[in-house]
């Protein structure tokens, strides 16, 4: 439950500090986010809880655990998105409603029993990818429109903080580093699973950061 109390830490921290300065910029983008956030790891705890009760419970569990990373991987698009396309409507609601669809289409998938089984590791692990992957173009497309802005670039730097922990845990979790080295010696901590959790914590905090700077670049520009 780590996870799901830092994100609450993270919703007050914005809510009380940097959010109470930006009444002139829309923060629902920011909360869609954050609330993506804490979904997720609210079903991850619940998953990590249940999922040794029973078999049905597990896959259960299981189906609810694909569903918040799903959840959270669209809904982290909406700052970025919403903020740097904000002059732009029709551009902005493509993009996320385009990674909204691929969100869904790649739901269906996973919830297939069929994709249920360790044999599907691997290509789980890459839905994920391929969902957040996609987020290099809109990103490409928003630094080439707003070049030589100082601000947007640090942002986007922060950004690819989050992007290196989603790529590095995921490599860890389907490489299964480091317990395929010395197997039995990190049953109980320390193995790919366990690295893993902590670089989507880190991803997510890079992305908070990166969401309320985004919110600051919005507030210092006006649409013509």
């Amino acid at each position: 439950m780590s996870g799901h109390s830092l994100m609450e830490f993270m919703w007050t921290d914005a809510d009380t500090t940097v959010l109470a300065e930006t009444q002139r910029v829309t923060t629902w983008p920011f909360f869609v986010f954050m609330c993506g956030s804490m979904f997720c790891l609210l079903t991850s705890s619940v998953c990590h809880l249940l999922t040794c009760h029973s078999q049905p419970i597990a896959a259960l569990v299981l189906r609810l655990d694909y569903t918040g990373i799903v959840v959270m991987i669209v809904t982290s698009f909406f700052p970025p998105v919403f903020y740097v396309f904000q002059c732009d409507p029709a551009l902005s609601w493509f993009y996320l409603t385009t990674i909204s669809i691929m969100g869904i289409a790649t739901l269906g998938v996973l919830l297939a029993p069929a994709f249920q089984t360790g044999a599907y590791r691997s290509l789980r692990v890459l839905l994920f990818m391929a969902m957040g992957l996609s987020g290099f173009i809109p990103v490409i497309h928003g630094i080439l429109r707003n070049w030589g802005d100082h601000l947007l670039l640090v942002t986007m730097g922060v950004e690819m903080g989050m992007a290196i922990c989603y790529m590095l845990g995921a490599f860890i979790y389907v490489a299964r580093v480091p317990e395929r080295w010395r197997p039995g010696s990190f049953d109980l901590g320390g193995h790919s699973h366990n690295i893993f959790h902590v670089m989507v914590l880190g991803a997510a905090i890079f992305h908070y950061k990166a969401a309320l700077l985004f919110l600051e670049w919005r507030r210092s520009k006006t649409c013509m």
